[in-house]
């Protein structure tokens, strides 16, 4: 069992930057891909980043690329989601996950409890 916290949502304006961290308990981390998903009010939970265990291989939807980037520290158990440019649309609930790369974003295995990010406009 993996257990997964996140932190670091808050409320920022328009145009500002967060960093969300993900920290894990898996004793065997590395071995893990991990990935970031969204939950908007009313709407479906979406992929927005994973980075594969050992953090060579990074994938993203298309409307975070470039604003948003996903990274590992495997020595601390800890992925992060930098958030930057910021838009009202990014405002959700971001789960952390753990789990395998697939084809197209990845299979979560592990789920964290989630963090709320609130853009003002």
């Amino acid at each position: 069992q993996v257990q997964l916290v996140e932190s670091g949502g808050g409320l920022v304006q328009a145009g500002g930057s967060l960093r969300l961290s993900c920290a894990a308990s898996a004793r065997t981390f590395s071995a893990y891909a991990m990935g970031w998903f969204r939950q908007a009010p009313g709407k479906e939970r979406e992929f927005v980043a994973s980075i594969s265990g050992g953090g060579t291989i990074t994938r993203y939807q298309d409307s975070v690329k470039g604003r948003f980037t996903i990274s590992r520290d495997n020595a601390k158990n800890t992925v992060y989601l930098q958030l930057n440019s910021l838009k009202t649309e990014d405002t959700a609930v971001y789960y952390c996950a753990a789990g395998f790369l697939d084809s197209r974003t990845m299979g979560v295995l592990y789920w964290g409890v989630g963090t709320l990010v609130t853009v003002s406009s």
